[in-house]
């Protein structure tokens, strides 16, 4: 990547937390986003969906990855800022095996690995909110952009 370029700086954006993205909540005010018995949120838009993220990241994600998805030394990675969602995992990473090149690789990889002591037990849509989230928290611009869906979230590239 070339310092100082536009692309430049959405990537550096994504990559600082898709992450976060992956940090993830619900609880809006009713008609903006939240969730159902079932686990299904609601969502207009984008920005509501990552609204509801940033509760699911409260309560299932921070706990291991830092309030701010800054990750927690000798334990999680950090989910937002610039050392965040490289192309290739660390070599110390537990989980992860894959590489990241689009937000669809970061959603399948916490669809299936997290949260690490219950893997796969949050909803589709509470994932997808909480990738959502991560997005916003890296200064990906979701203003009137429809809510993400698996094959959506391909189009978001953090590593060409």
């Amino acid at each position: 990547m070339t310092n100082g370029t536009k692309a430049d700086a959405l990537n550096h954006a994504v990559l600082f937390g898709t992450a976060a993205a992956l940090l993830l909540a619900i609880g809006c005010a009713h008609g903006s986003g939240g969730e159902t018995a079932t686990g299904t949120v609601t969502a207009a838009d984008a920005r509501s969906q990552a609204t509801a993220g940033a509760t699911l990241y409260a309560e299932h994600c921070a706990s291991c990855h830092g309030d701010q998805g800054e990750g927690i030394p000798g334990g999680a990675p950090s989910l937002a800022g610039k050392d965040a969602l490289p192309l290739d995992p660390p070599a110390s990473a537990k989980y992860r095996k894959a590489t990241f090149h689009t937000a669809r690789d970061v959603y399948d990889f916490v669809k299936a690995n997290m949260p690490a002591k219950a893997p796969g037990s949050l909803s589709q849509d509470q994932y997808l909110a909480i990738v959502a989230f991560g997005l916003s928290a890296n200064g990906v611009d979701l203003a009137e952009k429809p809510p993400f869906t698996p094959d959506s979230l391909s189009s978001v590239v953090l590593h060409p």
